[in-house]
């Protein structure tokens, strides 16, 4: 086609998009209308109210602040984009810019593209009005613009204005101080509206902050600013989105923070004690500790090594290397021995067993090459199947010479700042499905340290928690309070990875991670 043609085709489909415009202003006027009618999306009730409110904020170029905070999947992406691709039409003959920031450029940005990729191209109208593509990041219908910037704490994004619309999404995971230095100032001189969208996290995020600042706009005008769904909400209008989130609360507990937040939009605390007084009730079994295993019962046996004196060591570990370690202060090699309750269980959970602690063990101060020798004499008195140990540092050394005398049944746990993060999160799921189970006559010191135990929810799109007994933490005697006994006790989470059987050698399996899952891409 030469540009003749070229001119000619446009001129035609120029003319066929003032007829469409024509006879469908009224499609045209109302967002709701025009995402049916030219994307075949009929939204969901609870998503009409914050869609509305937004539109007319733009159009009214009034500048509002909204916060709209959504469960999981239940469609706030999708809401994005088809106000997105429904702006960019309306404001296609303006000098429109719209900046949109996600906490990371990869996936989030590019999701997020993505999806209004999709929607543009399945639109109608879009079939008449040409849209394209810009630098990798920005979308260009006529005049108008939508820009996708990545809010992370390394990304370059100064220099760009939002004069119709600044939206931030996830902004639980946004850094405030990110937000305030590089993209509050993009619609400081234009009084653009400004979105926040998200799920409930703790009380000191981004989302958390404008929420407060909204709700004292909303009081002020009596305009509603502020849109709270839950899991409930949603499942009045999507009864399968209800079935899942009950499985959800099947496996993590109704109380559990992930479900909590991510469900029922409940905030939580960035930071204070991990085992409040309910959460302890939940941990106490009507069961006595025993010294001695039962016949058909099965077994694991959860090992955390203490490693203070790790710098005293080289690369290599080895028996001379581990007897090294003799450091009176530092934390206990703690042991727990766990009975795996399967008897209530039905078929199809079997692996997510109730644990029961029968007995603890301790040692400060001694040899590992002598603490080896008791392990062994441990795990064979109480036919442990399974072998969860701290591989981490020194505890390499200990993991390998089990291994070499269980074969097939240890089960090593290297501790990082991820790992670490995610087995109290795993540990918690436990304990608010009701199962883990300290004995009713217990004399370990793990209640204390549960007690004393102290989390962290950190910044960020990680969902990283820091917990333990903080260093220096003294009991009512003056004596210091470690997290020895509650770490190898956490270590029974590690056993719901597991295929868990009598009969045969524990395998590591892939299970799908609660929190990707909770992200996967919805309506």
């Amino acid at each position: 086609m030469n540009a003749q043609q070229q001119r000619i085709a446009w001129k035609g489909d120029e003319q066929r998009m003032m007829d469409l415009q024509s006879g469908l202003s009224c499609v045209f006027q109302d967002l709701i209308m025009f995402s049916q009618a030219m994307s075949g999306v009929k939204l969901r009730k609870y998503q009409e109210g914050p869609a509305e409110a937004i539109i007319e904020s733009v159009r009214e170029r009034a500048g509002r602040l909204f916060v709209i905070i959504f469960p999981r999947q239940s469609g706030k992406n999708e809401l994005q984009a088809q106000i997105e691709a429904y702006l960019l039409f309306i404001l296609k003959n303006t000098d429109a810019d719209i900046v949109k920031a996600s906490p990371t450029w990869k996936p989030q940005s590019i999701n997020a593209m993505r999806r209004l990729e999709r929607v543009l191209e399945r639109n109608q109208v879009y079939k008449f009005v040409e849209w394209s593509k810009e630098s990798g990041y920005i979308f260009k219908v006529k005049n108008a613009r939508i820009y996708f910037l990545s809010g992370s704490d390394i990304a370059n994004v100064v220099g760009a204005t939002a004069n119709v619309l600044l939206e931030c999404d996830e902004a639980q995971d946004v850094k405030i101080s990110k937000w305030d230095k590089d993209f509050a100032p993009m619609a400081a001189s234009t009084n653009a509206t400004r979105v926040f969208w998200g799920t409930a996290w703790t009380s000191k995020t981004l989302l958390a902050r404008e929420r407060k600042e909204a709700e004292k706009k909303q009081l002020e005008d009596g305009i509603q600013r502020v849109w709270i769904m839950n899991a409930t909400d949603v499942a009045r209008e999507v009864k399968e989105y209800g079935f899942f989130v009950e499985n959800q609360v099947k496996r993590l507990g109704r109380n559990h923070p992930m479900v909590k937040t991510q469900f029922f939009s409940e905030e939580i605390d960035a930071e204070g004690g991990m085992f409040p007084p309910e959460r302890l009730k939940k941990m106490l079994g009507n069961h006595p500790e025993q010294s001695d295993p039962m016949p058909g019962e099965l077994y694991a046996m959860t090992i955390d090594v203490a490693g203070e004196d790790e710098g005293a060591v080289g690369e290599e570990i080895n028996a001379e290397s581990l007897s090294l370690l003799e450091n009176p202060a530092r934390d206990a090699t703690a042991v727990t021995i766990f009975n795996l309750d399967l008897s209530t269980l039905p078929p199809e959970e079997l692996g997510a067993a109730t644990y029961k602690v029968m007995k603890r063990y301790t040692w400060i101060g001694k040899k590992h090459t002598q603490i080896f020798s008791q392990l062994k004499e441990i795990a064979r008195h109480w036919r442990a199947e399974y072998i969860i140990i701290d591989s981490t540092g020194v505890g390499a050394g200990l993991a390998s010479f089990m291994e070499a005398s269980f074969p097939g049944r240890v089960i090593p746990f290297l501790f990082t700042g991820k790992s670490k993060s995610q087995l109290g999160w795993n540990f918690l799921a436990v304990i608010e499905t009701g199962r883990f189970k300290e004995p009713t006559n217990s004399r370990s010191k793990f209640w204390e340290q549960a007690q004393c135990c102290m989390s962290q929810v950190l910044e960020g799109p990680g969902r990283m928690m820091r917990w333990g007994v903080p260093p220096g933490t003294r009991n009512d005697l003056g004596e210091l309070v470690h997290d020895d006994e509650l770490i190898s006790s956490a270590l029974c989470a590690v056993l719901d990875e597991q295929e868990i059987g009598i009969t045969s050698p524990p395998a590591i399996v892939e299970r799908s991670d609660p929190l990707e899952e909770m992200d996967r891409e919805g309506f």
